[in-house]
């Protein structure tokens, strides 16, 4: 499901001020980055802020265009990815929640803590999920416009029941986030894993979670009979 071969930078999700990549287009994981410039009234260039970014040739540039990188957040404890990484080209810190265990001490990069907010990005940051069974912290940003969900909501194939533009993680179909993702009423929704909702991202978020339950059996059978090759 994860490649691990060159990376090949495909764009996705582009908006007035965000765009998106996938690393390796072909995997069945979907890794998907996100970037947000940000006005900065005490500089020529917009704030760039990056999410869960996975490494590309071509990464930078596409992050150029947008302004001068101001800092990268790892929104998931799994998703260090090549945060460290970029960062450090950009000479910019990495940004780890407050609440957030086990990820700063990994990363050969300077880091900063946040909490309800993500510095002087104009997000908000809130917790999605924090257990221990399984391990799991996901930390979510919403800026009033754009959602950002790094890993409970995804549009990949092994996400989605039938008819839906989101879906809730696998593991989490039973006992879907609802506290944390209602009522936010997003613009957009961007995902880690997968193309990011454009147009009535409250709408598909709503449906995803309302539909958690009921349409886990049927996405279970599914990934069942695709991975049996049936």
């Amino acid at each position: 499901m994860k490649a691990d071969g060159d990376a090949e930078l495909h764009e996705i999700d582009r908006f007035g001020r965000g765009v998106g990549w996938i690393a390796h287009p072909g995997e069945s994981m979907e890794r998907a980055s996100h970037a947000v410039a940000v006005p900065n009234e005490e500089s020529e260039t917009d704030d760039v802020w990056v999410f869960d970014p996975v490494d590309a040739p071509g990464v930078d540039d596409l992050l150029d265009e947008l302004g001068t990188v101001a800092g990268v957040a790892i929104g998931l404890d799994r998703h260090k990815r090549d945060s460290a990484e970029i960062a450090t080209r950009h000479d910019a810190p990495v940004y780890v929640a407050d609440w957030m265990t086990g990820v700063a001490e990994e990363l050969d990069a300077p880091v900063e803590r946040f909490g309800s907010r993500l510095a002087d990005s104009g997000f908000e940051a809130f917790r999605v999920r924090d257990s221990t069974v399984p391990p799991w912290q996901e930390v979510g940003f919403f800026d009033g416009e754009t959602l950002i969900v790094p890993e409970s909501l995804g549009s990949a194939s092994y996400f989605r029941g039938d008819r839906e533009r989101l879906g809730v993680h696998p593991m989490l179909r039973l006992t879907p986030p609802t506290e944390a993702l209602s009522g936010l009423n997003p613009e957009r929704v961007r995902v880690g894993h997968g193309v990011g909702v454009e147009e009535r991202g409250a709408l598909a978020v709503e449906d995803a979670l309302s539909g958690s339950r009921r349409k886990a059996p049927g996405l279970y059978a599914r990934t069942l009979r695709s991975a049996l090759g049936i």
